[in-house]
């Protein structure tokens, strides 16, 4: 009998423009044996792996520019306008697996700049979806990071503020409120994803059951960095790992309770294999 007592979060893992993503790649993948990605198809090293060793071949935006008459996916974060221009140049079928939230954002912000309206973005500077989003205001819009940045800038009397869909709700409408009270108008379009952003939530409530909590997740993911804070903050016992091998026995002690989660990039086949690695441990 094993002397941890572990759970995996039943609410973690990929958000489902993830899944539907790679759903889209190893279907094709099965069909043709290879495929070009536009970009890691999700911010987890370990899964980018796996599916390479399927036949996934990862592209950036010099090489889509050299290639001509392959598929091409596009991933779940969203492309700018360019990226088709170069596919319809270049004779490239885009497999596009842009997940309907950005989709949607994207046309709105479209619109607003068809309007001429200022738009601001809260978002993280060179993320992917970013891009796209700044891509739809021929990259005139302003993108900042937190208030601080944001109030740097000289600001119209009238602002049309969005986010990036994986950003805080409520560091979103901290910025609004702050803007109204300083003055401005603000045309706040909250299109933030529920499924990423309840998650802080779901996550605070999970880590708080646990003497233990191991989190699961890519390097790259901004959506993990936040995600592990939060379990950092509600639980000091909280382990960030990006795979099994980072486990380390000395973290825990015989009879504890260890709470696996992730972030929406962290795959569960990856969280089982923590957990089976845990019940597996001398501690």
């Amino acid at each position: 009998m094993s002397a941890l007592h572990v759970t995996i979060d039943a609410n973690s893992g990929f958000c489902f423009g993830v899944v539907y993503a790679i759903q889209m790649a190893e279907d094709l993948l099965d069909e043709q044996g290879y495929l070009y990605c536009l970009g890691d198809i999700v911010h987890n090293d370990v899964e980018v792996e796996r599916l390479q060793k399927r036949g996934l071949r990862i592209i950036n935006h010099d090489q889509l520019r050299q290639l001509q008459n392959e598929a091409v996916l596009i991933r779940a974060h969203g492309e700018p306008p360019e990226t088709y221009q170069t596919a319809l140049q270049n004779n490239l079928t885009l497999v596009d697996a842009s997940c309907p939230v950005v989709l949607k954002l994207q046309n709105r912000i479209k619109s607003s700049y068809d309007k001429q309206e200022p738009i601001f973005i809260y978002g993280k500077h060179g993320h992917a979806e970013v891009l796209g989003l700044l891509g739809q205001t021929s990259n005139e819009a302003v993108v900042f990071e937190n208030i601080e940045e944001l109030l740097q800038h000289e600001l119209p009397p009238k602002i049309t503020l969005y986010s990036q869909t994986t950003k805080s709700t409520d560091n979103f409408y901290r910025i609004k409120n702050k803007l109204e009270q300083d003055g401005y108008e603000v045309d706040a379009n909250d299109t933030i994803c529920r499924q990423v952003s309840n998650r802080d939530k779901e996550l605070r409530k999970f880590a708080s059951n646990y003497n233990k909590v191991v989190f699961v997740s890519g390097t790259k993911s901004s959506n993990g960095k936040v995600l592990y804070q939060v379990c950092k903050d509600t639980n000091e016992h909280t382990f960030f790992i990006s795979k099994v091998e980072e486990l380390q026995p000395n973290w825990f002690s015989s009879g504890d309770t260890v709470g696996i989660c992730g972030a929406t990039s962290t795959p569960m086949w990856l969280m089982e294999d923590v957990k089976a690695a845990l019940l597996e441990m001398e501690v």
